[in-house]
């Protein structure tokens, strides 16, 4: 009977730090939607070039990132070999390649269908979370995505989007949007599967990644000239990076595939919600139904249990 009641006592220490585990990994999850929701508020105010922009947000997001690894003493997390260092390289280099494929998608389609299409992110990864690591694909999370998703796509104005004449390219960037989103899509696959990389270790590596692969732009073409635009590239790099990506890849190895891609959707709504806010840019009644669809979609996750 004691032995009965130790082992009642080890399962339920158990599902009660997963329990702990899971909570804090959409906490965090949450907070970095919240806080990448407004860096199109950065974008907009520093006003520099494409290019130049990710490079530096790379390059502040990686100093941002060594100073405060220096003062807490992780820097030894970023020593890493063998798979683990292919594993993170590889991370890098899909997200520089998403950020890419979004800004160069952006001309040859619209950034309402851009960003909606970029958005079938979240079910490359919970259809990946279903056939290979074997997770239990909920109707909950699955219906929840699906409302997110045609929230986002109202909310982005599509429902307002007159038949026109398709522009040429326009197809092509289709293809760079669904290629950005599968890149994408790959970066919580990757963080799952190695969970002894610690989200600063990915989040730093990503920004070195970052900086070496667009370094050559501000080489040809210049460095910003004013004052305020390195100061909001400075926030851009440590606040949309640095903070916000360590906070994305913690959440990321801390929750289910099925609650991580609803999540995804705190980024875009917040977005929307700020440009509104900040730039006045007025909503219709479909954007309006739109965001209110995005924010069921989250209230149905309210209990932050482990799934």
């Amino acid at each position: 009977m004691i032995s009965g009641m130790k082992n009642t006592t080890t399962m339920h220490l158990t599902e009660t730090g997963g329990a702990v585990t899971s909570n804090q990994g959409s906490r965090n999850m949450v907070m970095a939607g919240l806080l990448l929701g407004t860096l199109g508020i950065f974008v907009s105010e520093a006003n520099q070039p494409p290019l130049l922009t990710v490079f530096m947000r790379c390059l502040f997001g990686a100093l941002a990132l060594l100073v405060w690894g220096g003062y807490s003493g992780k820097l030894r997390e970023l020593h890493l070999r063998g798979r683990s260092l292919v594993a993170v390289l590889l991370a890098s280099a899909l997200m520089v390649s998403n950020w890419g494929l979004f800004f160069a998608a952006i001309p040859r389609t619209t950034i309402g269908l851009a960003t909606v299409l970029f958005h079938l992110q979240p079910f490359w990864v919970m259809l990946y979370g279903s056939l290979r690591l074997g997770e239990t694909l909920s109707r909950r999370h699955l219906l929840a995505a699906i409302t997110a998703l045609l929230g986002l796509a109202l909310a982005c104005g599509m429902a307002g989007l007159s038949s026109t004449v398709i522009p040429d390219g326009f197809w092509g960037g289709v293809l760079m949007c669904i290629g950005g989103s599968l890149s994408y899509a790959g970066l919580p696959i990757i963080a799952r599967q190695q969970p002894n990389i610690s989200s600063f270790a990915f989040a730093w590596w990503q920004c070195a990644v970052g900086v070496v692969l667009t370094a050559w732009w501000p080489l040809l073409n210049g460095w910003p000239t004013t004052a305020s635009s390195w100061a909001w590239l400075a926030g851009l790099g440590s606040l949309h990076t640095g903070l916000a990506y360590a906070l994305l890849y913690s959440g990321m190895s801390q929750i289910s595939i099925s609650r991580f891609a609803v999540l995804q959707f705190v980024y875009p709504v917040t977005a929307i919600v700020v440009d509104w806010q900040v730039y006045h840019h007025a909503l219709d009644h479909w954007q309006l139904c739109g965001i209110g669809l995005m924010g069921l979609a989250l209230w149905s996750l309210r209990r932050f249990k482990v799934d």
